[in-house]
Order: structure tokens, then C-alpha cells, then sequence
């Protein structure tokens, strides 16, 4: 994909959700009619008050786009924020204690352990899913089970097609919420922020994008190398920083495994790391702890580690300190724009000397979140 088309898709999209927020009624009405992200036609005859969330880390775009109390209309999930980004989920349950402790884990979605009986006795309204997992909802008859139940089911998408789909999604929940005016706020934050660093990236010339290789969950499996993107998800993140993305060049896919060899071979100008605080679930892991209680001295020396693996050592991105780590969850937030702030920052020190992603970070929780920022999002090897 050209730099061209990533771009176009981005604006267009932008464009498109400015002037259905424009076209947006400044009352709700009793009866609403969505499309969701899966282009699908969900009718509810009132606002829904009792929603289950496929993913709990759904909540990551609720809580900007809500006034007050994020866990309002929420009566359960896939505690998925629990295992993955406890972290977070502590900064949720101090904000709102009684709230995330009444919540059910109604368990994953689209296998077995999922009670769809359990989701009608809650009198469930709404199910929000994934529009990655669109097929398996097909698939497994979920959607069907739920509707013939009496229980809309609807999609949203911040991890596939992010930068396409955050806006839109948004808007929708927005709408299903009864928060137009809040997420039309927020995104007009978003999309400042991603344009500090889309129209710089603009001027720069393609022979001045470095390579850049994205290791998803770096240190999940201590014995592996490497999950990576294609153009979705952090590929598009680097795409968008002004940069090459690796995986974009082997496959034109969400999911790429790459060789340790083969990166080797390519020698990219950057590595990037994700990481989060997965230790807590998975003890054996050795990747970088990045959230809300991550630790400087600590995720160095883990950074390091991972620097120090196989076959990394001789690469120039090792040598040179240009090796970093990213927080993970920031592949399926809304605050993408950050992770896009930072990697520019990192491609493109001079053009990015003014921007400061730390306090775009901060300016996010004061204006948006029911907490405030802490700990360490991103890394750079020493």
C-alpha cells in the first residue's frame, strides 16, 4: 500500500465522520438506527442501558466518550482488561470500585465458555463486538442466537483498520451511549493530534522513511521470533510516523510472522518492541512491562535482555540505540495517536523536535479519562 493510499484512507475517513458529526442531531431520539463498523443496520427502539462488551478492554474508548461514569450502561465482559493490562483495570477499579466489582465475565465470545444464558438473565440490551471477529461471530451463531433472543449486537473496530475505523466508531457509540456532544469532543482531539503528525509525514520524501520492524508482544514466547504487522494495526502506526514497516514488504496481511533471519537480512533501520504488563498472568515472560505501573529501571534491563537475544546483538538497530518498546494496548485504543506521536519522534527526531507525545498523554487523562496518567508507555534501548 502507497503512502498515498494510507493517507487517503485516513483523511477520507476523517472527512466523512466530520460531516456525519455535523449531520448529527443535538437531541437523541428514543428510536435510533446505526450502521456499525461491519456495515451492518442495528434498530434500537430505546437507548440501550445494559450493554456486554466482547472485549473488556471496549472500555478504552467508552471512558473518553462519557460524561460521567463509564460503567453506567456496562453490565459485564470478557476480562480480557484483568489479564492483559491489570494495570489498567486498577486504575478503573480505584476510580470506580463498586462498578468493576459487580461487572460478569460472561467469558469469551466466540467459544464455549461464553453463557448466552447468563447474557439474557442480565437483560442485556446490546452486545459490542470486534469487527475482527466478524467471521467467527458468523461462524459459531452468535449473531443469530443473540438477535433472535432479542439482544442487538453490534461492531466496532480499533485494532484492524484503527486509524479508518476510530473515527467512525466513535461516532456510533457515541450515538448508542446518548454521548453525541461528548464523542464529537473527543474526536476532535483525535484527529488533532494525529494531524501534529500526518502533515509533517507529508513532506517527507519516500527515500527518507526508514525501515522499521514492529515485534508484537516481544518476549510472550521466550523461544520465538517474531509475530509482527502487515499495513494494519502498528504497520499502518509506522506507515503513518513516516516510516517503512517490514512486515508491510512480505505480506499484505494483519498478522505476519517473520524470520529471525530474515530480519537479519533486513537489517531495519528501527526495531520496536510491544510490551505490557503481562507478568502477572503469563509469569514466564520476559517482555517490557510498559502501562500505569511500569518501571524505568526495570523495563531498561528488560529491553536490554531482549536486545541481548540471538541474533539481535549484530543488527544495526541494536547498535545504533535504535531499538525501543511501545505500549501494547495502544493497538486496540483509541490512543493510538500517541503510539503514532512517539514512533515519528523516534523516525524523525528533527521534524518532530517540538512534539511531545508525553504530554499529548497527559492532556488525554486530564481532558478525557477518570484518572491520571503514570508509569511508562515507551522505551528506547540505552
Amino acid at each position: 500500500m502507497s503512502y498515498a493510499t494510507s493517507m487517503g484512507g485516513f483523511l477520507g475517513a476523517v472527512t466523512a465522520s466530520a460531516l456525519l458529526i455535523a449531520q448529527a442531531s443535538e437531541a437523541q431520539a428514543d428510536a435510533l438506527t446505526v450502521t456499525d463498523i461491519a456495515g451492518r443496520k442495528v434498530t434500537f427502539t430505546e437507548l440501550p442501558d445494559k450493554i456486554v462488551l466482547g472485549e473488556g478492554r471496549m472500555i478504552y474508548s467508552i471512558a473518553p466518550i462519557t460524561t460521567g461514569n463509564p460503567f453506567e450502561k456496562i453490565v459485564g465482559w470478557k476480562d480480557d482488561l484483568i489479564n492483559y493490562d491489570p494495570d489498567a483495570f486498577r486504575k478503573y477499579a480505584n476510580a470506580f470500585p463498586d462498578d468493576t466489582a459487580r461487572l460478569i465475565n460472561f467469558g469469551n465470545p466466540y467459544a464455549g465458555d461464553f453463557s448466552i444464558e447468563a447474557v439474557l438473565e442480565a437483560e442485556t440490551d446490546l452486545l459490542l463486538l470486534d469487527v475482527g471477529n466478524l467471521f467467527k461471530a458468523k461462524e459459531t451463531g452468535l449473531i443469530e442466537k443473540m438477535e433472535t433472543a432479542g439482544v442487538n449486537v453490534a461492531f466496532v473496530d480499533f485494532r484492524r483498520n484503527a486509524t479508518e475505523n476510530t473515527v467512525p466508531s466513535l461516532l456510533m457509540m457515541g450515538r448508542i451511549l446518548g454521548e453525541e456532544k461528548r464523542a464529537a469532543e473527543f474526536i476532535d482531539f483525535y484527529i488533532g493530534q494525529m494531524r501534529k503528525v500526518t502533515n509533517v509525514v507529508d513532506q517527507i520524501p519516500a527515500d527518507a522513511r526508514p525501515l522499521v520492524a514492529i515485534e508484537n508482544a516481544a518476549g510472550w514466547q521466550t523461544d520465538f521470533c517474531c509475530w509482527s504487522f502487515g499495513p494494519y494495526n502498528f504497520g499502518r502506526f509506522v506507515e503513518l510516523a513516516g516510516g517503512v514497516n517490514y512486515g508491510s514488504t512480505l505480506a499484505n496481511a494483519y498478522s505476519v510472522d517473520i524470520s529471525l533471519e530474515g530480519l537479519i537480512e533486513a537489517d531495519p533501520d528501527h526495531i520496536i518492541a510491544t510490551g505490557a504488563n503481562w507478568k502477572e498472568t503469563r509469569p514466564e515472560v520476559t517482555s517490557i512491562l510498559l502501562g500505569y505501573d511500569g518501571d524505568p529501571v526495570e523495563n531498561q534491563a528488560k529491553l536490554q535482555a531482549l536486545a541481548e537475544r540471538t541474533g539481535f546483538a549484530q543488527m544495526r538497530a541494536v547498535k545504533e540505540s535504535n531499538m525501543h518498546a511501545i505500549y501494547h494496548q495502544f493497538y486496540n485504543s483509541p490512543y493510538h495517536f500517541v503510539a503514532v506521536q512517539q514512533i515519528a519522534k523516534w523516525l524523525h527526531p528533527e521534524e518532530f523536535a517540538d512534539l511531545d507525545p508525553q504530554a499529548s498523554f497527559e492532556e488525554l487523562h486530564d481532558q478525557f479519562l477518570p484518572f491520571e496518567a503514570s508509569g511508562q508507555f515507551w522505551a528506547s534501548l540505552k
